[in-house]
Parts: C-alpha cells; structure tokens; sequence
C-alpha cells in the first residue's frame, strides 16, 4: 500500500510505492513557496476572512451542489493559464473567459458574491485569487474531499486575452496530457489526482461525439470504451450534423450524477474503461498513471491524501505576492476600470 505523510503548512508527502513500483513525484510545493499559512490572520488585515468565505459557501452549497464542480473547474481554468491570479474572474469582450475552452465555466457568481461580503468587512485587503481557492476547497470538502490546508497571500493580476488560453482538448493522449500538466510543474501524480474531479460535473456532448461515432476518423467509437456506455452515451449525444445544433450536457461521473459527490469511483470507471472523457480513459497507457489510478481505485483515502497535495501544488503556480499584482475591489475588473 502508499504510505502518505502529510506536514502542515509546507505539505511534504514522502516517496510512494504502488504494487512493487516506485512513483517518482513531487514531495511538497515547488520552491520557493511564496504563500502563508492564514496569511489574513497572520497580517491582521483581515482575520476572519475564511470564516466569511466559508459562510457564503456554505449557504450556496446547501442549494446548489454544484457549485463544488464549478468552482474547481474555475480554479483549474485559472491557475493551469498564467498562474491562480483570478484572471479567469475578469470580464471583457476577449477575456480569458470567453475563450472556447472556458465555455461553460460556472462559480462566477458565488465569487462575486463572497468578494462583496469581504469589501464590506475588510476593503481592499483579501484578493480575488485567494477567495477562488478558498472557496473552491470549502466547495469540495462538503462535496467529501477532505479539508486540505490553503496557503494565501495571493494578489489579482491583469487582462489575460482569450488567445492566450492554452487548456488542451479532452481528447488528447496521456502523453501530451503529463506533457501539459508537466509545463506547469507539475507531475504523473498530480494529473492522475486532479483528472480525479471528474468524479462529479458534467461535460458537453461535443466533447465527446467523436469518441461515440467517429474515433480517429473511423467512423467507429473509441474501441476503448465500454460498449454499453457508448450506447448510453449515444442515446444523449445524437451525431453533430449541423450548424447551430443544441449541445446537451451528461454527468463525467453518472454513478455520482446530481449529488455531486466526491469519491473514488471515477478511477474505478477509467479500469472498466467507463470513462467519458478520452483524456481520463488515456490514464490505463501510461504505467505510472495506470498504477495511480488502480491504487486509488483501492483506496479512497490515499486519493483524499493525494488530493490536499495536488490541489496545493495547483494552487502555488506562479502566485503573485508582496507588491506584484493588485487587491481588485471588483473581481469581475481591474481597479483601473473599477467604477468605469
């Protein structure tokens, strides 16, 4: 079994053995860690900022579940782009958000609901950047994940233009999916986790249409997936044959559906090869990712474990922190354009 240890705040987890084989992936943040611990509190600026974070999000969640897929989703959109500088918060005829990778993106409200909250208690001190994540590990532990520690101190960047997003497709092998997660430091381990979210929220068809009619030009589906969950599939997803036609929406994760639960069967869909995504299927080909995922699989806990690292890691890419950046009054506009 993986043996975990956890050390709070700098979050060191030890060398993992999976059935005989040794993982090799990170121990802790990548240095130097720039972010602290109950950074608010710490600089009291703003002691109870969490407490009035996780208020907000306890409110939302107990009408809107999905809030906790949205908000990680958000997340990952915005720390995978130019770092976690709530840039994807940002409004404007060619933000970030307005990228076709971020169709669909949802959360916004719930953030800027939070942020009002906070300018009104403590103005001008607790970033957009640090609420996302903030809110995003409050959403995600009533979802079941575990309560992982989130260091803070991040301040808001700029305008991050649509062009600029580079999410790959969910179609892409696993290859160049740990060469994309590798270009953002981070590893097998962390893609393996993170791919893990899919066990709740939901996709659009069209992401998904060329694995249930048309593989590789084949004119045939994906002959890595389960036959009764193409026919499933099908049955929701029709072929895209003209412009302007609708583009419903299916569960990642249809053993957890509406309930948005966080749990472990999403690793146990990839092995029954019932995965939705091609991208979470693609986990079975790469040695290192297959034995994550078995062990997983296995083992809820060493998931959770995994999972307070990897979101931590994500959570650290290129911060911007001391005089870097700006605290927005409004996380939908830069306070160049605040009141404009």
């Amino acid at each position: 079994m993986r043996q975990f240890a956890l050390f709070f705040p700098l979050l060191a987890l030890v060398v993992i053995s999976l059935a005989g084989t040794t993982v090799e992936a990170a121990t802790g943040l990548n240095p130097p860690v720039k972010l602290v611990w109950h950074y608010y509190k710490v600089t009291n600026t703003c002691d109870d900022a969490e407490t009035y974070i996780r208020h907000q999000v306890e409110k939302f969640y107990r009408n809107d579940s999905s809030i906790a897929p949205k908000l990680l989703r958000l997340l990952y959109s915005d720390c995978m782009v130019n770092g976690c500088d709530a840039s994807v918060l940002l409004q404007g005829p060619n933000s970030e958000r307005t990228a076709p990778q971020n169709r669909g993106l949802g959360g916004f409200v719930i953030i800027d609901k939070i942020k009002k909250v906070l300018e009104s208690r403590c103005p001008g001190v607790v970033s957009c950047a640090d609420i996302l994540n903030l809110a995003t590990r409050d959403a995600v532990h009533m979802a079941g994940a575990p309560s992982y520690p989130v260091l803070t101190g991040r301040r808001d960047g700029g305008v991050i233009n649509a062009d600029a997003v580079d999410l790959p497709s969910p179609s892409i092998s696993v290859e160049e999916s740990l060469a994309y997660f590798k270009s953002k430091g981070l590893d097998v381990l962390d893609m393996t986790t993170l791919l893990g979210a899919h066990s709740m929220g939901q996709t659009h068809c069209s992401h998904i249409v060329n694995r249930l009619y048309n593989f590789k030009n084949t004119g045939k589906p994906d002959p890595t997936m389960n036959t009764t969950l193409v026919s499933e599939l099908r049955n929701r997803c029709p072929p895209r044959t003209k412009k302007g036609q609708s583009d419903p929406l299916v569960y990642l994760n249809p053993d957890s559906g509406s309930s948005n639960r966080f749990s472990n069967s999403y690793y146990s869909r990839v092995l029954s090869h019932n995965a939705v995504l091609g991208v979470d299927q693609q986990l079975l080909y790469n040695d290192d990712s297959k034995e994550i995922t078995q062990e997983f699989e296995a083992g809820f806990e060493d998931f959770r474990k995994s999972f307070a690292l990897a979101m931590s890691r994500m959570g650290s890419i290129n911060v911007l922190v001391g005089k870097a950046g700006e605290i927005r009054r409004d996380c939908r506009v830069t306070n160049a354009n605040y009141g404009a």
